[in-house]
């Protein structure tokens, strides 16, 4: 199974707590959204640990696919570190964990709505 690691936006970590509280049931299986106070590799990865076992995921793989991402996005990580830096301690950093099929089926999903 092949994964994907992006970063999506700051939060204020009510509301990112709240949407994530008000989610009875996953929107999509295989797609999960994390947060953390700080812009970091090791943030992220300890937060990436629980999510595996919740969609039985391969974890080596997630975490690859996390370091891949902050190997290749010097410039995108600066960019986020300084928004998240800007807003403040009362937020959190959003990024989207995901297997490719899932997420493919998210964003048609989507585009159905849309249309």
């Amino acid at each position: 199974m092949a994964y994907t690691f992006n970063i999506v936006g700051v939060s204020p970590v009510l509301q990112f707590f709240n949407h994530q509280l008000s989610l009875k049931e996953p929107q999509s299986d295989g797609v999960e959204y994390l947060g953390t106070h700080i812009c970091t590799l090791d943030a992220f990865l300890e937060s990436v640990e629980t999510v595996p076992d919740k969609w039985n995921w391969n974890l080596d793989q997630v975490v690859d696919t996390v370091i891949n991402f902050w190997i290749n996005n010097s410039e995108s990580i600066d960019y986020w570190k300084k928004r998240l830096s800007d807003a403040g301690k009362d937020n959190l950093l959003v990024a989207r964990v995901a297997d490719f099929a899932a997420l493919q089926a998210e964003l048609e999903s989507l585009l159905k709505k849309n249309w």
